[in-house]
Formats: structure tokens, sequence, C-alpha cells
């Protein structure tokens, strides 16, 4: 057996390849084989890795493997040797029954690159079958009078076998009266028929035993025998004549059983029982008896078994039209069967990939599909497309083969899952078509970074607030799935004051929750900017920030703080001066308090909360002024001491208290030679810091 790409256009490198029995390359990608038949199952056909340019293990690893469809397979893959080899027994005769050159069509699939080549193999026949006569034995009846060079047809033998091994000649056996004549025609068949060399006499001799032998050219040679018995008759000088000797008609291939397709007639224009005609089907090569029936007595030809277009588009029949003694001639029927559209197109998903990446080359190949109508012509043309508005595409391949691929970029987060139809029709009246469904996955590639719904996010915090304290919550959203869509979120690391930024907040890296890892005081800052980045998990991963403004909001943390007047570090009292003659509303002196804090809690109210003299002195609510609220007497006493107090205005508010010592005089040695009498009208922690509760 031989292996050889064909080559379409090189002219005697083909030849040489046969004779060389060697493996040619062609551009077409086309690998013949030839194998003898009868071969045992799993007989060597040819060594498809080596043409393939794979080694034997790769068949399996690549997905090599026989696409081909129809028939019941003749042929698989030996993965370990990387051949291909018999699946089974193959009779050339059942296969392709007298076609000269019989050739088998397979493709072989290379899956994980989606190609495929197109493998022909030649079935050689052997000489397995003998010639064979329709009978054993064959009675022909001749008139006495018949004059010698009078030729009488005999059956034909038949060799299924084709070529040299088929049948090459006729013998006939030695006698006196008879010889053999053998016509040919053009298509190859060989006719034996009798020929009288010399006049017969009944009287002498009434039968003549003879064999007829045929042969074919085979090694070693076959051959079949026909006992003929030549009965003399008296005169029958004239066969029958059929009125034509070619017979057409074209029938619809869905026609029902019995429909009659014609008559035939012949006449013999003999009388009696020598005109007598009978109509005889020839049986060779033997199916032909199964479809048609011929009526022996009105030639009336029909249908005996339903046709089939895709089965068979033609048949010659030949019949035969004998007189009553014996004498035939011969005529056929060519029966040529009209397709109708009775077959849907098939479509066949050869190879296919289940899921692709997002954003992929266009033209990725997600399958490779094969499209077939058994029918022809218009009923066979098929055309296939993708049904609704999807980013897919057919590709022409090889043969009925076609590339599904990608027509645009593919977006998961748009289209996670796309459910692709197919729809064939052919081009019959009515179109019959096919749909067949594919579900393909989109698979998540990071193309998408996290996204904070805002630019930007303020937070708030009240100070004094304790360790852990959770502040606020950032959250991001990634359309991308899985480990791509998995975020995390740290804070860019910065310094504030001289510390490092993660010493004062932390920030949950899967919740995006906000800690304070300090306790804030609104008086030493207020404010601190963060930048946020959340991340995905991909690989590499992507990332988005946000600014994050926190501040610090002030609590009621600090009391008022007395700045005038001011404590004397010296145990002695500080005294303020009222002359005697001071008017209503004379400015004595002013208390002058700040508060650390902010807002209203810095906001300070002024009053008396306690004098010797009450109804003598007043203090300004918010200025902290201190004056005489009527004219001074001469029974009010030289020392008058007030305790006045600072609030805020927090929640709960703070306060502040100092005690003033007012000496009353109208001349200031007056108030220098009783100063000496002056008691201290306070101790020194008399001026202090006190909250007032409510």
């Amino acid at each position: 057996m031989t292996n050889c790409l064909s080559f379409r256009n090189g002219r005697g490198l083909a030849l040489l390849c046969a004779l060389l029995g060697t493996l040619c390359e062609t551009g077409s990608g086309q690998i013949r084989y030839s194998v003898s038949e009868e071969l045992d199952k799993g007989s060597f056909v040819g060594n498809i890795a080596n043409d393939l340019g794979l080694e034997p293990r790769e068949l399996a690893e690549r997905g090599v493997r026989i696409v081909s469809r129809g028939r019941t397979q003749l042929f698989s893959l030996n993965p370990q040797s990387g051949s291909l080899v018999t699946a089974e027994r193959i009779d050339r005769e059942e296969l392709c029954a007298q076609i000269p050159l019989c050739l088998v069509k397979i493709n072989i699939l290379v899956e994980d690159k989606l190609k495929i080549f197109e493998v022909e193999i030649e079935i050689k026949d052997i000489n397995d079958n003998a010639p064979n006569f329709p009978t054993e034995e064959l009675e022909i009846k001749i008139g006495e009078l018949t004059v010698p060079g009078t030729r009488f047809p005999i059956k034909t033998a038949f060799d299924p076998d084709v070529g040299i091994n088929s049948l090459q000649n006729y013998k006939l056996s030695p006698n006196d009266y008879f010889s053999l004549a053998v016509n040919s025609v053009s298509e190859g068949a060989k006719y034996p028929e009798l020929v009288l060399e010399r006049a017969l006499d009944r009287e002498k001799k009434e039968i003549h035993q003879l064999v007829l032998v045929a042969s074919d050219g085979g090694d070693p040679v076959h051959s079949g025998n026909l006992h003929i018995q030549v009965i003399v008759l008296d005169a029958n000088d004239n066969p029958p004549m059929f009125t034509q000797p070619e017979y057409r008609v074209s029938v619809w291939e869905n026609v029902p059983v019995g429909t009659r397709l014609l008559t035939v007639n012949a006449t013999d224009p003999d009388e009696g029982f020598n005109a007598q005609v009978s109509y005889i089907l020839d049986k060779m090569p033997g199916k032909i008896a199964e479809i048609f029936h011929l009526n022996s007595v009105s030639g009336e030809v029909s249908i005996l078994k339903s046709l089939d277009y895709e089965d068979a588009m033609f048949y010659e029949i030949k019949i035969e039209a004998q007189d009553g003694p014996g004498l035939l001639s011969r005529a056929k029927i060519l029966v040529t069967v009209l397709d109708v559209n009775d077959n849907a197109p098939e479509i066949t998903i050869t190879s296919l990939t289940s899921s692709v990446p997002e954003e992929g080359t266009v033209g990725r190949e997600i399958a490779l599909i094969d499209v077939h109508d058994r029918d022809s012509g218009q009923n066979g043309q098929v055309e296939v497309f993708v049904l609704g508005n999807l980013p897919f595409k057919l590709e022409k391949s090889i043969d009925q083969y076609y590339r599904l691929v990608t027509a645009t970029s593919l977006d998961r987060e748009q289209i996670s899952e796309y459910n692709i139809s197919l729809r064939a029709s052919d081009g019959g009246s009515p179109p019959l078509s096919t749909e067949t469904h594919i579900t393909l996955h989109v698979i998540d590639i990071n193309d998408n970074p996290p996204t904070f719904p805002h630019l930007s996010y303020s937070a708030y915090i009240p100070e004094n607030n304790p360790r852990g304290a959770s502040i606020f919550s950032v959250t991001a959203q990634d359309p991308d799935s899985n480990n791509n869509a998995r975020i995390t979120y740290a804070l860019t690391e910065d310094t504030l004051q001289g510390a490092p930024l993660s010493s004062f907040v932390s920030i949950n890296s899967n919740t995006g929750v906000l800690y304070a890892l300090r306790s804030f005081d609104y008086e030493q800052f207020r404010d601190l900017k963060l930048l946020v980045t959340a991340s995905d998990s991909g690989n590499p991963p992507l990332s988005s920030n946000v600014s994050l403004n926190l501040f610090v909001l002030d609590q009621n943390d600090n009391a008022p703080e007395i700045l005038y007047p001011a404590l004397p570090t010296d145990g002695s009292t500080g005294v303020e001066l009222a002359p005697r003659s001071a008017e209503p509303g004379y400015l004595v002196t002013k208390v002058v308090a700040v508060d650390r804090d902010s807002g209203q809690n810095a906001w300070l109210s002024y009053r008396l909360l306690k004098a010797s003299e009450p109804g003598l002195f007043s203090v300004g609510l918010h200025t902290g002024e201190v004056r005489t609220a009527r004219a001074l007497l001469d029974r009010d006493a030289l020392k008058q001491s007030l305790v006045v107090a600072v609030q805020d205005h927090g929640q709960p508010p703070l306060s502040a208290t100092v005690t003033l010592t007012v000496a009353v005089a109208d001349r200031i040695p007056d108030i220098l030679a009783d100063l000496g009498s002056l008691e201290p009208s306070a101790k020194p922690n008399d001026s202090e810091t006190q909250a007032i509760g409510h």
C-alpha cells in the first residue's frame, strides 16, 4: 500500500509518488493512501501522524480524530503507533460495486488548531470473486432450418471485481456445430453469442451439450461454467424485436410503490408459439430486481421499492424479450431519479470551545461546524448564518465546513454568556431548515479598575473620641468578577506633625471602614487629608484613589481661662479703685477671659456671682466690664468684694470665677492710708475655675 499527498498543480509528481510509494506534500493539503480490500481489522493504511508532522503521542494531545459523516467508519486511528488502520474488513464490491476507481474520503480534524485535512483512500481490488452466470444451465431451442452464421445471444456472466480481476473472456467447449463470438460494447461489457457454423439436422442429433467457460484475468484465474443444452426444433427463424433498443424515463424519488414507469414492447413476425413473446428482467447485478418489476406478459415496468435520490440517482435496467422457442433480443431502460427536497440540512458541531476570554482578538475560533444536505442541486445548496444581532460570524473553511468566529471584541461586563443559534436553510421550494444552539461563556479579564461613586469624601469625628472608634466607610465597585472584583482598601502613607499617618487612622482592607487609632484634640489640629486606594486582586491588579477630608469636631473640653485680673504670685490681693464720686455706669475694671475651644464652646458670658454690697456693681454680660450700678454712698464700705463668673456655651457649659477687691475712696491718700487696714477679702485660691452644672 502507498500513501501520497495529491498535487493538483504538479503534473508528473503525483505519478512519481505512486511509483515510489512515498508521501508527497501538496498545496491542497490532501493526503492519499491505498489499501487492498479484505484485509483484517487493524491493518496498516498509512502513518497519519508522520504525514501530519506529528509524533504519535500528539494525536491524543492535540485532539486528532476522524470527523467524516455518513456510512459506518471504515478506518480508525491507532494512538500508539500514529497509524491509520482499518476498522473492519472492507469489501470493495459492496462499497463501490464496479466503479473502476474506488475512493473513500475521510476528514481528519486537528482540534487544537481547528484544521481539517482531507484523506483519500483508494480501495484496491483483489481477485476474490469468480465470474458467475445467472443460472448453471441454459436451454436454447434452435430450428433445424436455421442457416449457418445465425447468432444466438447467451446470458452474460457477472464478476463483481474490477479491472484485470473482472470478467475477461469466454471459451466454448469444442464441438462440431457451434463457435463463440464475443461482442464488447463501449462500457466494457462482453456479450457472448453462439454462432451456428453448420446446418443442423434434428434427425441426426436432437440435443447438443455445450459448456461455456467465463474467466477473469486475476492471479490465480477464477472461472465459472454455464452448461448449455441446444435443442433442435423445426423452424423458428425470427427472434422478438423491441420497438427501440433503449428506453429513457425520469421519475421523482417520492413516487409511491407500485407506480408504473413505462411499458416496453417487442414483436415477433413468426406465428403461433414461435411468436409468443415474454419479457425477462436481467437480474444482474441483483439489486435491480428488488427495486423494479417487469411484467413478463404486458411489459409493464413498475416500482417495487421506494426510490431515494440520495442512494442512487440513476439506474440501468437490462431487459430481454424471448419468443416461445427461446430466441431472444435485448434492450435497456435508463431510469433517472429526480430529486425532491425531502432532506433538511444537517448541522454537526465538529469542534467547540465553550468559553473564551473577553476582549479577545477579532476572529477567534469558537467552533468548527459541518453543514450538509443530502439533496442535490438547489435542494442541496445550503446557506448557514447566525441568528440575531450577535458579535459572531461564520467563515467558510473547506468543503462544507464553517468556522464560527468572533466578529468583535467581547465584554463580559455587558454580556457574560451567549446563546448562539445557527440556522442552515437549503434552496428548495419550500426551503427546509435546521437550527442548532451553542452556549458560550465569556471569561473575565481584569479590564476594569475599582471606582468610587464620589470624587471625594468628607468625614467628621468629635475630638476626645475613644481609640478604635469607627469614623467613616468608603465603598468602591468593580464590574469584573471573582478575584478581578475582589477589592482591598489602603491609605496612602503620609506624615502628620512629624508622626506617620498610620499612627492616627487605619482602614479595614476588606470593608473600607476607617478607624481612629488615637483620641483627637481639636485644639492640636482640626483636619486631616487622606488618600484612600482601592485595588482589585487581578493580575496585574488595577486601582483607583479618592481623597477623604477628615474634620475634627470641637468638644467643650476647655473651661474659660481668665487673663485679667491675673492672680498675684506673691499672695497679695489686687485692688481695683473706684472713687466715691463715681456716677452710675462708671467703669471700675474689666474681666478678660478666653476659651481654647471654638464656636459656641468658646462663646463667653459674664455675670456677677456674689457681691459684698448687692446692687452696687454690675458686670457686662458679653464684655466682662465691671461698672457701678448706682452712685456710691458714704455708708458704702471702703472695701467691696465681688465674685465674677465666666461661662461658655458648650453642652454642658464650663465656667471660671475670679474674686475682685474694689477700694472705694475719693482720694488716693485716703486709699493709701487705709490700705494697711484692708484685710484680704479673699485668699489666693478664691480666683478659681469651676464647672457649673445644669
